[in-house]
């Protein structure tokens, strides 16, 4: 089945996103639709790394998607890892809506982008309470189900720590991206951060107080440039 869906795979692909790490498509794999992440080689690094690390990030990010089942975390399910060519087989979320998407149609409802917000918070707080590092937080990597159920995706940049600085980290990449991309978020922000310390109660008093040094770090990086 699967040499049968590699030889067929270009036909019957179409792109649905490229980024700097990995290309992302819609393939047709052993009777079903199914996302597709491939990871580029990196022509920079000698091949044995690159195909190191490559091997390595593709095992980490599915074992990141497979420990957030575990703990009641809603994450795509895979379907076949394939480390030495640096393709992984997902679960295709369809339909669904990004939760910026969702936020968006909210406009100037603050009652309900909290809401929304809540849940992102709940979905951390969960992630850090069991020393998962997702690394790339943002309203474009939460997806909704058509049944209401979020979904996180794109664990690419994922690690399993319990450093305080790197789940500050975390909270710090997402807060930037609520600032960049919507309206209210100072608002949607504490929503998240009261939903966070209720799920993540034995360290979350520890991390906040990190994030503003992550914070102070951050403005003194943009104001020397």
């Amino acid at each position: 089945c699967y040499l049968e869906e590699m030889e067929g795979l270009k036909a019957s692909s179409f792109l649905l996103a490229q980024g700097a790490e990995a290309r992302v498509s819609v393939v047709e794999f052993c009777g079903r639709q199914c996302i597709l992440k491939e990871r580029y080689s990196k022509k920079y690094r000698h091949p044995t790394l690159d195909a190191k690390l490559t091997k390595q990030r593709v095992a980490q990010e599915c074992r990141a998607l497979i420990r957030c089942r575990e703990i009641g975390v809603e994450t795509p399910a895979v379907y076949h890892v394939d480390k030495d060519n640096g393709l992984l087989y997902l679960e295709y979320i369809t339909p669904s809506a990004t939760t910026k998407e969702i936020i968006d149609n909210f406009e100037d409802d603050i009652s309900k982008k909290s809401e929304v917000a809540k849940n992102i918070g709940i979905i951390v707080g969960k992630l850090h309470a069991n020393s998962v590092i997702h690394g790339d937080l943002t309203t474009s990597n939460i997806i909704q189900r058509d049944s209401g159920e979020y979904v996180v995706i794109d664990f690419g940049l994922s690690s399993v720590s319990t450093l305080e600085e790197d789940m500050a980290v975390d909270l710090y990449v997402l807060e930037r991206a609520l600032i960049s991309s919507h309206i209210h978020a100072k608002e949607m922000f504490e929503a998240i951060v009261e939903a966070y310390k209720e799920h993540n109660p034995s360290t979350s008093t520890a991390v906040l107080h990190r994030l503003e040094d992550v914070r102070a770090r951050g403005r003194k990086k943009t104001m020397v440039g």
